[in-house]
């Protein structure tokens, strides 16, 4: 048995020593098939550089510049992708952008257009504030600057092209419709009472309108020119409405742009602002200059004076503040050109009579047929009167183009007065 076990024994070795032998010689084959290969790749390889006339560096080198320009190809095809679909949305991204905005803007300011009107109880109150041969009416309408019309009954209505005029002319005639004293010194002193009253109000006016959009702590002389834009218009269009709605759109605007929205805000509230400023020039050189003397920054400035394209943009502030007021103004029913032109002949009317030596007034009346002129008696006698009013006359035709005749009423009023004394 164990004679058996050692011949088992033996002949495994025998095979395994065999199965060894064939691996040895299976190895060698592969190696000399890797040489082979080898040299075969080698010998491929130098063909190919004699026939490319590139080395292996230079093959690697232009393969990855071809793999980076199909890469370069393939990013702008994707970016050009994404612009054309930028393109079709941009429109109405923008769109609704533009109505969100205006939304914002939307305003419940209810302006006064028309004429002014006061009730009176009763015709004898008319004749009163008539007077003695119209003695307190020509008063009346010679310190306040308006126009009267008592024929309508139950009311007296008051016609200027000046909502300030008017305004004070209102407030003063229900003053004295409640007084007893009508006559013409005591008309003057309710005016000039009632005039530092409108100041008064044109203060809170300002401090609403800044108020309202978030503007505060201005200077005083500020709030009131901002008060003006009560009873002042642009295109027929209410200063106040405007602006409201101007700087509303133009904040709703910086928000979704990620502009400098107090920029914005302080850019729209004040754009329009040389507009109740007086002196020679544009309202926006006028509205700059007046920024500059309160030290507003240099932004603000730049947006007011860029708001209508006088110098090219210096910032994305003031192109909002330009598309604002653009949007404001040019919506349907915003503004009425042939209002505005109306307004500022008639000022010119005024301007025109104002320029000559011996006149301390003018007011122009009857949609631009009559203009009224004071004359100071101390400077001018009746005869030059007459003259003052023959030359503004002409030049009024001249200059304007006033259709029809121009009536100039040249009033030259002198008073005396002597105090009574008594002896007790």
């Amino acid at each position: 048995m164990a004679a058996q076990t050692q011949s088992d024994l033996l002949e495994l070795e025998k095979k395994l020593i065999n199965r060894r032998e064939q691996l040895d010689e299976k190895e060698e084959e592969l190696d000399k098939l890797a040489k082979q290969l080898k040299d075969k790749t080698e010998s491929y390889s130098e063909k190919l550089e004699k026939v490319s006339g590139l080395t292996q560096e230079e093959a690697r080198k232009l393969l990855l510049e071809e793999t980076e320009k199909q890469s370069a190809q393939m990013i702008a095809r994707i970016i050009k992708e994404k612009e054309e679909e930028a393109k079709r949305t941009a429109d109405k991204k923008s769109q609704e952008i533009l109505l969100d905005s205006m939304r914002h803007g939307a305003l419940n300011y209810i302006a006064e257009y028309t004429v002014s009107t006061v009730p009176v109880q009763n015709e004898e109150m008319k004749g009163r504030i008539i007077g003695k041969e119209g003695r307190n009416i020509r008063a009346f309408e010679q310190a306040t600057g308006v126009d009267v019309d008592l024929d309508e009954e139950g009311v007296i209505r008051l016609s200027s092209f000046d909502q300030v005029r008017r305004e004070i002319a209102r407030r003063s005639l229900e003053k004295l419709l409640k007084d007893t004293r009508i006559q013409p010194f005591r008309i003057e002193e309710i005016v000039e009472q009632t005039k530092q009253e409108v100041d008064k109000v044109m203060l809170e006016e300002g401090e609403k309108l800044a108020n309202e959009v978030g503007v505060f702590n201005l200077q005083t002389d500020l709030y009131k020119m901002l008060g003006r834009f009560k009873f002042r218009t642009s295109y027929g269009q209410n200063l106040v409405v405007h602006t409201l709605e101007e700087t509303k759109i133009g904040i709703h605007l910086a928000h979704e742009v990620g502009a400098n929205v107090d920029v914005v805000r302080l850019g729209c509230l004040f754009h329009d602002i040389g507009k109740v400023v007086e002196g020679e020039g544009s309202h926006v050189t006028l509205g700059v200059d007046l920024l500059k003397r309160y030290n507003f920054p240099e932004p603000v400035i730049n947006a007011v004076a860029e708001h209508h394209e006088d110098k090219p943009f210096s910032s994305m502030e003031s192109v909002i503040v330009y598309i604002s007021d653009a949007v404001s103004g040019a919506r349907p029913g915003a503004r009425y050109e042939d209002i505005e032109n109306y307004a500022k002949r008639l000022t010119e009317m005024e301007e025109i009579a104002k320029r000559y030596e011996g006149v301390e007034d003018a007011y122009a009346f009857e949609a631009g047929r009559e203009l009224r002129v004071i004359i100071n008696p101390g400077k001018l006698d009746d005869s030059q009167t007459v003259l003052i009013a023959r030359k503004i006359q002409e030049e009024v035709s001249r200059s304007l183009a006033v259709p029809g005749e121009v009536k100039v009423t040249a009033i030259r009023e002198f008073r005396s007065s002597h105090p009574e004394h008594t002896t007790l």
